[in-house]
C-alpha cells in the first residue's frame, strides 16, 4: 500500500542543472506546453483547474503537474506592474496538437521553447514582497557571475495550498542567456 501523501504527488517538469551558483542554479528546461491566464493573478487558478478537469472542447482531464508558474510583468526593473499571469504546465508528452482546446477564452495554450533558467529556491509562504526580495537576490547573484537575465522574473510553486507553509517549495526564476 502506498503512503497516504502519494495521492498528492504530481509530475514535476523535468530539467537539467547546467551550473550551480552560490545560492542558485542555472537549469536547461526542454520545450514545454503551458495553459496560461493573463491579468488574473492567483484568481486564474480556478479557470485553469476547470480546464484540466474537463472544461475544454474534448471534455478531457489533464493530470495536474508542478510547478504552477506565476509571472509579474516587468515595466522597468525593479518596478513591477500588477498584470499577473498564472500557468499550468501540461504533462510530459503533450504537444499543441494533443492539448485539449480551452472553452474559457481567457486561457491560452502556448509552446515554450527549450530555454535556460536561473532559479533561486526558497521555502515558506510567498507574497509579492517576498517575490520582489527573492528576485533581487537572484539578480544580485547573477550579476556576480556575469550572467544576464532575459525577460520577466517568475515564480514557480510546487505544493498544494494545504501544504504547511514551512514545507512549501517555491522558486523565483528568470530566463538567462548563456551565449
Amino acid at each position: 500500500m502506498s503512503p497516504p501523501w502519494t495521492i498528492f504527488m504530481v509530475e514535476t517538469t523535468k530539467y537539467d542543472v547546467i551550473r550551480k551558483l552560490i545560492k542558485a542554479e542555472i537549469r536547461r528546461y526542454p520545450s514545454i506546453i503551458i495553459a496560461k491566464v493573463d491579468g488574473q493573478g492567483d484568481e486564474g487558478f480556478n479557470s485553469l483547474f476547470a480546464f484540466i478537469t474537463g472544461h475544454n472542447t474534448q471534455k478531457a482531464r489533464v493530470e495536474m503537474t508542478a510547478p504552477v508558474i506565476s509571472e509579474r510583468i516587468e515595466m522597468t526593473a525593479p518596478v513591477l506592474s500588477d498584470n499577473d499571469s498564472l500557468a499550468f504546465v501540461m504533462p510530459d508528452g503533450y504537444e499543441l496538437e494533443t492539448t485539449p482546446e480551452p472553452l474559457d477564452k481567457h486561457i491560452k495554450v502556448i509552446k515554450i521553447p527549450e530555454r535556460y533558467v536561473a532559479v533561486l529556491r526558497f521555502s515558506g509562504r510567498w507574497t509579492k514582497s517576498i517575490f520582489k526580495t527573492k528576485s533581487k537576490e537572484l539578480l544580485d547573484e547573477l550579476a556576480k557571475m556575469n550572467v544576464k537575465p532575459r525577460g520577466n522574473f517568475f515564480l514557480m510553486r510546487y505544493n498544494p495550498p494545504f501544504t504547511p507553509w514551512f514545507m512549501r517549495r517555491n522558486e523565483v526564476a528568470a530566463e538567462v542567456d548563456l551565449a
